[in-house]
């Protein structure tokens, strides 16, 4: 249960009370990480049903878009802009990650963030409104589940940082849920065609492995949240695909 609620305290901004994860716990939460976003995926099925059934389209699709945002106070975001900053830069490997690790946002993060909930309020705007619940919660879910695919392909670029502590141990557990689960969820929404999202999201954690091993040479915990916020824009645009 604590190694549970060390994966949701990493994943989200939920208060937990005075839970205090230890660093074993943190370490081991990355196989959790699925059934976190299992849970968050419940929690988004549900505002969802509620935009859906009391919202005109449009407002409901950017709050979609927007309030995953607020559950994780713009963590993984923030890793999309600091990625985006990085890689577009034009420098060397060493300076892109020096540019990662500033804490100021430059021109090129800034139209990552706009164009990533762009195309998230576009996606959502363009579903059904009855399925608006169901894309909102695999979202979710496909988010997380990415974030361990991805790790459990790549390889840190740092000695030391955010997320090296995951990279001590392959999360074979982690990466069985990660696959499952989407799958799962998948078809019980979007029959046959939905099986194909844990595979999906396999697949572009694979790409997103290489690039970032091409780029800076490994993964960083930037590149970790950019997985997490294109696996959700995966999600939304394969629920597009199918309904």
């Amino acid at each position: 249960m604590r190694t549970f609620l060390a994966a949701v305290s990493m994943l989200s901004a939920l208060p937990l009370g005075r839970f205090c994860p230890t660093e074993t716990e943190l370490r081991r939460s990355l196989n959790l990480f699925p059934a976190a976003g299992l849970l968050f995926g419940a929690l988004f099925y549900g505002i969802g049903w509620c935009l859906a059934g009391y919202c005109a389209l449009l407002p409901a699709a950017m709050l979609l878009a927007l309030l995953p945002e607020a559950l994780t106070k713009g963590l993984h975001l923030d890793g999309l802009a600091d990625t985006a900053d990085g890689f577009l830069s034009g420098r060397s490997r060493e300076r892109k990650l020096e540019i990662m690790r500033d804490s100021r946002t430059g021109s090129m993060g800034v139209a990552a963030i706009f164009a990533l909930l762009g195309m998230k309020f576009a996606l959502f705007a363009s579903l059904p409104p009855e399925l608006l619940p169901a894309a909102a919660g695999l979202m979710m879910l496909g988010g997380r589940s990415g974030i361990v695919l991805y790790i459990g392909m790549s390889r840190y670029a740092r000695p030391d940082g955010m997320g090296a502590i995951w990279y001590r141990k392959k999360p074979f557990a982690g990466i069985l849920l990660a696959l499952l689960l989407p799958s799962a969820a998948g078809w019980f929404f979007f029959g046959v065609p939905g099986c194909f999202a844990g595979l999906a999201l396999a697949v572009f954690a694979f790409v997103w492995s290489r690039i970032t091993k091409r780029v800076i040479g490994g993964a960083t915990g930037d590149t970790i949240g950019c997985c997490e916020e294109l696996s959700e824009l995966l999600i939304l645009a394969g629920a597009l695909a199918v309904c």
